[in-house]
């Protein structure tokens, strides 16, 4: 919302949430019978036949300028504004579609009442004409002078300060204003079309190449980093005045009183707003860093179901920005994932999801290509072990200091909880961290400290097993129905400790369920009313029990410092991540010199205090920590 809303300003949709779109289902299936209805010079609806067709190139178009410039500024060679992107940002550009839809109305309304579009043939040259000299003079000149019309501090405030609210740009960054001020937009841009329209001199061409042409510029100029060759301007120098770059307009959204112009900068120019720095700008970010961005902390990944690809970051902002969950509308898109999943495994590359900065610290995630199916195959573990070798030799190349392994990255069959590595680089310099000992402090502090008795359930690992020796160390009965579980967690605990190590014949003894991987339905549905399960596996367990309180897998609330979070770490909710993520990141912010992997710990006390000193808190929030943390 603009700081002080004006008239206008919400959507007449946006109580309809997804369910926008049926607004167009008349128009749609209208157009749709008008040409199938036709059997002589179906030639004559083709125009609104297209206009569908055109709104979903148009989010399509949209979406691929989302993912590109993700991608770009990720990897940071060329982005010019370097400042924190958050989840508020992303919330309120989430109707970037809006316009859209509005464009897609206003053409079915032309096509109905405007004489001479119905009947629009495909290419007309002089249509062409007019409507390119008509953006370049009239089009063009009223934009420059309604956007200075805008900063004003009276619309400003009530409108246009909406969209600025927005200083790290993304693509769809340009389409985000109030109603009213978009309907501004559209009779500027009707400008062209209305006159072809009325010289009958349309076309399809004209019509939807307009709408192409305004996305196409709009998105560039606010995809944030520069991708616009310098050769262009080389080669035909008056070029500068007849189209801005990223980092031309860039300026407008850090400086608001400079670079007006809508695509075309020689208004600037002219009425002298063109701000000076522009060509500098311009020239320090297309040629970007020599170097890449040393990360001091690289955090592994991978990805999980199908339809995770489409949580990424780099794919649908507004899925990213919300905990995953399986959506039945994305099944439809099940080719489009299938495809992905065959481009993955043809072009075995890691690749970066995101970067953050906590402090001076400088932190990346990167995604192993590879599903969690994939992961449970024998025939793909050397390939996995591969790219995680390589991934983990690239980021001590680039000087990582840690790199923690996340999700199945770190399985004891795959590589030993990540031991495989070190010993086949023993001169490993990056320190590999799985998170073991934050993992099972984070476990411990959910479970409520009257407690006396626990339920472990699930496979042997090693998380399970440093959990086991804290609770017998604490005195807490530790109950174990799993007799090959039972075997393998008393064969390496002290013996002193043993005797708080009970194979039990029942699963109703404890309301504390530990959970660990491979427990299912059979064992969920033995467990008494009222049991809280609380997971210490990398993946949570599976709601099915209404009467029972299901806890997150281990997770931290990340400090108010950490930069540039606006996307969810698979099923958790904002601003937390996994315990095993933050266990790299607090590993390198105490500059601790050993590995934690294969048998090696830190130590779970020692873990827990460095999390909540360093501004870390447990999920579910517990203000007790905080208290801690600050004493």
């Amino acid at each position: 919302m603009a700081s002080q809303p004006g008239p206008l300003t919400q959507w007449p949709w946006q109580r309809l949430g997804n369910f926008k779109y049926l607004i167009l289902a008349p128009w749609v299936a209208h157009s749709m019978y008008k040409f199938v209805s036709i059997n002589n010079g179906h030639e004559k609806y083709l125009f609104n036949f297209s206009i569908f067709p055109t709104l979903l190139l148009r989010l399509l178009l949209g979406q691929l300028w989302i993912s590109i410039s993700r991608y770009h500024t990720a990897k940071n060679k060329h982005k010019i504004v370097d400042k924190s992107l958050d989840f508020d940002q992303v919330d309120r550009e989430r109707n970037w579609d809006d316009q859209i839809i509005l464009t897609a109305l206003l053409y079915y309304i032309a096509n109905l009442v405007l004489p001479g579009v119905a009947n629009m043939p495909w290419w007309n040259i002089k249509g062409v004409v007019i409507t390119i000299l008509l953006h370049m003079g009239p089009v063009e000149f009223i934009y420059y002078w309604l956007h200075r019309a805008l900063h004003h501090h009276f619309l400003y405030s009530r409108y246009h300060s909406h969209h600025h609210a927005s200083i790290v740009t993304e693509p769809i960054t340009s389409v985000i204003h109030p109603f009213a001020e978009e309907v501004a937009y559209f009779l500027l841009f009707a400008i062209p079309l209305l006159t072809i329209a009325l010289t009958q001199t349309p076309s399809i061409v004209a019509a939807v190449g307009y709408l192409i042409y305004i996305d196409f510029m709009n998105y560039l100029g606010h995809c944030n980093f520069e991708l616009v060759p310098k050769w262009f301007f080389d080669i035909f120098p008056p070029l500068k005045y007849l189209m801005y770059t990223p980092s031309f307009h860039s300026l407008h959204h850090t400086k608001f009183r400079t670079n007006y112009s809508l695509f075309m900068p020689f208004y600037d120019y002219i009425y002298g707003t063109y701000d000076v720095s522009s060509d500098e700008l311009y020239e320090r970010s297309i040629k970007g860093s020599n170097e890449e961005e040393s990360p001091d902390v690289v955090h592994l990944t991978h990805l999980t179901t199908l339809q995770s690809i489409f949580h990424l970051r780099l794919a649908f902002a507004s899925l990213a920005s919300k905990p995953y969950t399986s959506k039945l509308y994305l099944s439809l898109a099940t080719p489009v994932a299938l495809v992905s999943a065959l481009l993955t495994q043809i072009f075995a590359k890691t690749f970066t999801l995101e970067k953050n900065r906590l402090q001076k610290l400088q932190m990346e995630t990167w995604a192993v290509p590879r599903y969690k199916f994939q992961y449970k195959s024998s025939t793909e573990r050397d390939v996995i072990n591969s790219l995680i070798e390589k991934a983990i030799l690239d980021a001590e190349e680039k000087g990582a200091k840690v790199i923690s392994l996340g999700l199945l990255n770190q399985g004891d069959e795959l590589n030993g909880y990540g031991e495989f590595y070190i010993r086949k680089n023993p001169n490993l310099k990056t320190k590999i961290v799985d998170g073991t000992s934050l993992a099972v402090a984070v476990v411990l502090h959910s479970v409520p400290e009257s407690t006396k008795n626990v339920l472990l359930i699930g496979k042997f690992s090693k998380t399970s097993y440093f959990l086991s020796l804290a609770l017998c160390q604490r005195e807490v009965q530790v109950e174990v129905v799993q007799k090959e579980l039972y075997k393998l967690l008393k064969l390496q605990l002290p013996s002193e400790l043993q005797k708080h190590l009970v194979l039990s014949d029942s699963y109703t003894t404890s309301k504390i369920w530990l959970v660990g991987d491979g427990v299912g339905a059979q064992e969920q549905s033995k467990a008494p009313k009222g049991v809280h399960f609380i997971p210490f596996s990398q993946f949570p367990l599976k709601t099915l029990r209404k009467d029972c309180t299901y806890h997150s897998t281990p997770a931290l609330v990340v400090p108010e410092e950490y930069e540039n979070l606006h996307s969810c770490e698979n099923w958790l909710p904002r601003r937390v991540i996994s315990a095993w993520r933050a266990a790299g990141i607090i590993h390198a912010l105490e500059g601790w010199n050993a590995h934690e992997c294969g048998e090696a710990v830190i130590g779970v006390e020692t873990a827990w205090r460095a999390a909540i000193t360093h501004g870390f808190l447990p999920f579910p929030f517990d203000e007790g920590c905080k208290i801690y943390r600050e004493n």
